[in-house]
């Protein structure tokens, strides 16, 4: 019951907020609901299948890249940009997936790092394609049903709609007897295989499916930014999103988004005013490390359930 009440008053806070925000607040919550599905489908990986990676912006950069790229160079309308950048997205991942989870651990970690630098590599200096430095310009917002997504109201309702179908399917998706054996084959992995089941599959399975969710956060990057550069396939992206799960709180459904939330908030919000920003970051990231080493969303849990009992 309780959870219903607190679902439903989220539900119409986010709803009410863009009639009461100004402009800046909706696109920056905008930015929030992005980096909320990019670091939530990293936490299936991280979190929850116990492979910690460094690679992931990959999926959001290829996406993006090749929705841009059709829509540029081809001149095909988004309806077919969009699940074409998806397919092509979830079979790279089949495919990463194949070369990664030939390790785990660090060798896990750095496989997936030199993958996503090989594609950064490309987008940078394959100019004649990609315009290296420059990036992608002149894109444009798709018009589902004809609604002009270039408001920023509208394109909040548009980002807060896939947003919230995205985490309900990942939700799905770890409650369900898979996401079960996922996190058996994340804490005793030969005990799990020697119950039957291929902890390689499964965790392959889980790869591509991560994969498919940060290429749907491509998709919405892009079409918020009407722009790509190649910096969204560097190090520095997939940092971020990794930092968001660990701070809010890996393996569980809500830390993801609160990680995004505060990463988003200091990049965009207080870097107009603290100029190394990035310093600050570190310093609120080593704070909730050593206050709450599981996360603020467990910790915030603990700490509720500690003055329950009070």
């Amino acid at each position: 019951m309780n959870r219903a009440v607190w679902l439903t008053g989220l539900a119409i806070l986010l709803l009410g907020y863009p009639w009461v925000a100004g402009e800046f607040y909706i696109n920056l919550t905008s930015q929030i609901f992005i980096a909320a599905i990019f670091a939530a489908s990293l936490n299936l990986l991280v979190g929850y299948g116990g492979l910690p990676s460094l690679g992931h912006a990959a999926f959001l950069g290829m996406a993006a890249y090749i929705s841009a790229l059709l829509y540029l160079h081809f001149g095909f309308a988004h309806w077919i940009t969009g699940p074409i950048a998806l397919l092509a997205t979830t079979l790279m991942a089949c495919l990463f997936g194949l070369i990664a989870l030939r390790a785990t651990g660090l060798s896990f970690l750095m496989l997936t790092l030199a993958l996503s630098q090989v594609l950064w590599g490309t987008a940078y200096r394959w100019v004649a394609v990609t315009e290296g430095d420059n990036g992608l310009r002149g894109l444009t917002r798709p018009a589902p049903f004809g609604i002009n997504l270039d408001d920023s109201m509208t394109f909040y309702y548009f980002a807060l709609i896939v947003t919230a179908f995205s985490i309900w399917m990942i939700a799905r998706f770890v409650a369900s007897p898979f996401g079960t054996v996922l996190k058996g084959t994340r804490d005793q992995p030969r005990r799990m295989s020697a119950l039957g089941h291929n902890v390689w599959l499964v965790r392959w399975i889980t790869f591509v499916y991560a994969g498919f969710w940060g290429a749907v956060s491509g998709l919405l990057f892009v079409y918020y930014n009407k722009y790509i550069h190649p910096a969204s396939l560097s190090l520095t992206s997939s940092a971020e999103a990794i930092l968001a799960v660990i701070a809010g709180g890996s393996g569980t459904l809500a830390g993801p988004i609160v990680g995004a939330a505060i990463v988003v908030i200091l990049k965009n919000y207080v870097s107009a005013y603290v100029r190394y920003w990035n310093m600050l970051l570190g310093f609120v990231f080593v704070a909730i490390v050593i206050f709450m080493p599981d996360g603020i969303v467990p910790g915030i849990r603990r700490l509720w359930a500690r003055w329950r009992r009070l």
